[in-house]
């Protein structure tokens, strides 16, 4: 497949000869004829090789043709430079299937060595290798996957960009929805973080309205769980479908109300995307009753309830993934919801209960009350709350945690994600070029408001200048402004409550003397940005708070001092993400095996779980657990019945009579 793809490339450039010159760097004989068949000739293109290799093969041409040209190449560099790509060139050249491998044995036939690659296709349906399914079957028999965009393919990329520009200017009105109703509440407008322009109203609800929340979603529990678990999957598969019919109109808000590049609002979309069907999936596997093991003449049967009234409290920097996760999971579960998005993005919380609802689900089952935290307040603290579901900062799920323990009554449920100081560990193994694309992907990318962001570095001293030059001239490359034009990097940071935080931290590093790079941009006028920073630290310790923006931490770790760097990182006991860099497995597993954090990424970037695939969410302080895009989420949503029936006493287990002796 790589040599016909290889030859449908020379095609492609042989055709342009007239405004290109091609060269073809090949060491394959048949390739080289092959190449000088479709051309026609040896005019205007050239073959190259590498130097030491293929001198047999090229003195062969030229004996047969000698206009034709080949010019010789070489890498040149030092031992730190040219090892990896001489590992690459044995690997490749070594391999079983290399012509260069294969040429050399005389146990091969040259009809063998000769055999052009189309035959070994046959036709266009063994084209694909069946074993490798297609990006949308990737999860299949159990669920689609969710619906992606090549932004490398022109026309892909411009019929998204048309979706989104054909809602730009949509002014959209959030306010609180119970059984469907809206109701009057405190007006207040919306900004866009991008550039201060207006983005739509909201009516803010009050302690009122989410106590009548409250009592409307109670009133419709219990219809909702006397819902049968399969008709509520089918809802939220609609409800996955809604979503992706409507990309254009999600992805507008979430660029103009969270300040997100196209990149990250495709991603988000995507996640939620997944949530629905990944719940719905689960739902029937995990929350269908289970016939339980006994004597015969009983029946032993194992149910999921809903357990009435989820309060849902979502953050601003996952609008819609993180706000339908939690939502979509509490109704999987047969809980009726109230959803308090964050204040600084209530729109997109509307659009998303509008196209549930148009799915299907009960506007009964679902209520939304927009506010500020008091709103929220109110709401954990109702005696009818069943559970709470909370995505947010440690601080105010420490506090949410405070107010359900000190309530009469049920002892209710906390599924809290919170946030982490979340390091990356790189060794003197660790491929530099590698672990700088992962470091700025996973501390840049989203401005750093990801719970899931790098906020520590920690690079071994052997290697850590040249490291740490490679991430700051990556950083320096990087394009701030409005994320609505498609080579921004890094947009606008939430709010100006967020900027402000931000600006004091590195001005207070700057004075000390611990700023390494600060990145230099003219982000639109009446935009809240915060510019990339680097902050080199003395020790892992020095870093006592997370910080929720574009903001890198570096520290230096010196070799056969690992283990005082697991102790320092684990002593802030926040345990989310970890980062480690290294080419050895036992160093992975030892940093692995001593620290507790609910995600380790090892030898990638550190951002952007997928769900069913990566499930998300830490322990000790950033996380109460079941992980959201797992297998045991729903279950925490629900409670558990058992029945036993004596079968005896209605005439005997009658499941025997169908059975063989």
């Amino acid at each position: 497949m790589t040599d016909l793809c290889y030859m449908a490339c020379v095609q492609r450039l042989l055709a342009a000869r007239n405004r290109l010159f091609p060269q073809f760097a090949t060491h394959n004989a048949l390739t080289v004829a092959s190449v000088i068949e479709d051309a026609g000739s040896v005019d205007g293109y050239e073959f190259q090789r590498l130097y030491g290799m293929g001198e047999a093969l090229y003195e062969a041409l030229g004996a047969e043709l000698p206009e034709a040209v080949c010019r010789i190449y070489a890498p040149v560099g030092g031992h730190r430079d040219l090892l990896a790509y001489l590992v690459r060139r044995l690997l490749e050249n070594g391999a079983n299937s290399s012509f260069v491998s294969v040429a050399a044995d005389p146990r091969v036939p040259i009809a063998e060595i000769l055999r052009r690659p189309q035959t070994r296709i046959a036709d266009a349906e063994d084209a694909r290798n069946k074993k490798i399914p297609l990006p949308r079957d990737l999860y299949e028999p159990e669920r689609q996957n969710s619906a992606g965009v090549e932004f490398g393919d022109r026309a892909s990329l411009e019929a998204l960009l048309a979706e989104v520009r054909e809602h730009a200017a949509s002014d959209v009105v959030a306010a609180p929805l119970l059984d469907g109703v809206a109701l009057p509440g405190v007006e207040r407008k919306i900004t866009s973080p991008i550039d201060g322009s207006a983005v739509g109203t909201v009516y803010d609800g009050d302690d009122a309205i989410a106590r009548s929340a409250v009592a409307a979603a109670a009133a419709g529990f219990p219809a909702w769980a006397a819902t049968p678990v399969e008709e509520r999957a089918a809802l939220l598969d609609r409800a996955a479908d809604r979503l992706e019919i409507n990309r254009g109109r999600l992805l507008a808000l979430l660029q103009s109300e969270a300040g997100k590049t196209l990149d990250d609002a495709l991603a988000e979309l995507r996640e939620a995307v997944d949530y629905c069907r990944y719940y719905a999936a689960q739902a029937c596997s995990t929350l269908t009753p289970q016939p339980m093991p006994g004597p015969t003449g009983e029946s032993n049967v194992l149910r999921y309830r809903g357990r009435g009234v989820f309060a849902a409290i979502s953050p601003w920097n996952f609008p819609l993934a993180i706000f339908l996760g939690q939502v979509t999971a509490a109704l999987a579960a047969g809980n009726a919801v109230v959803a308090k998005p964050a204040e600084q993005t209530p729109l997109i919380a509307a659009l998303a209960i509008a196209l549930l609802h148009e799915a299907g689900v009960p506007k009964t089952a679902l209520h939304l009350v927009p506010g500020d935290g008091a709103v929220g307040a109110s709401l954990v603290a109702h005696p009818r709350i069943a559970g709470v579901v909370f995505t947010g900062s440690t601080e105010v799920g420490r506090a949410i945690n405070r107010v359900l323990a000190a309530k009469d009554g049920p002892i209710v449920p906390l599924i809290a994600e919170t946030g982490g100081i979340n390091a990356m560990i790189v060794d003197a193994t660790a491929l530099p070029e590698q672990v700088s694309d992962d470091v700025v992907t996973s501390a840049f990318r989203s401005a750093g408001q990801r719970c899931s962001a790098l906020r520590l570095l920690c690079l071994q001293d052997d290697v850590a200048q040249r490291m740490l030059d490679m991430v700051i001239g990556a950083a320096r490359e990087l394009t701030v402004g409005d994320p609505r034009q498609i080579a921004t990097h890094v947009g606008p940071v939430i709010d100006a409550e967020a900027k402000a935080k931000l600006e004091d931290w590195i001005a207070a590093n700057e004075r000390a003397g611990r700023l390494r790079f600060r990145a230099e941009a003219t982000p639109p006028e009446g935009g809240i940005y915060v510019t990339p920073a680097v902050i080199e630290l003395d020790r892992a310790l020095d870093l006592d708070r997370e910080v929720f923006g574009p903001v890198l931490h570096v520290v230096r770790w010196r070799a056969g001092h690992l283990e005082a760097l697991i102790d320092e990182i684990a002593a802030n006991r926040a345990a989310l993400t970890l980062g480690v860099h290294s080419r050895i497995d036992l160093t992975v597993e030892r940093i692995a095996a001593r620290l507790p954090h609910g995600n380790v990424y090892v030898n990638r970037n550190m951002i952007g779980a997928v769900v069913g695939t990566q499930p998300f969410g830490g322990t000790l302080l950033s996380g109460t657990g079941p992980k959201a895009g797992g297998p045991n989420y729903l279950r925490r949503f629900a409670t558990e019945q058992v029945v036993t029936i004596n079968t005896s006493a209605a005439g005997g287990n009658v499941g025997l009579l169908a059975q063989d002796e």
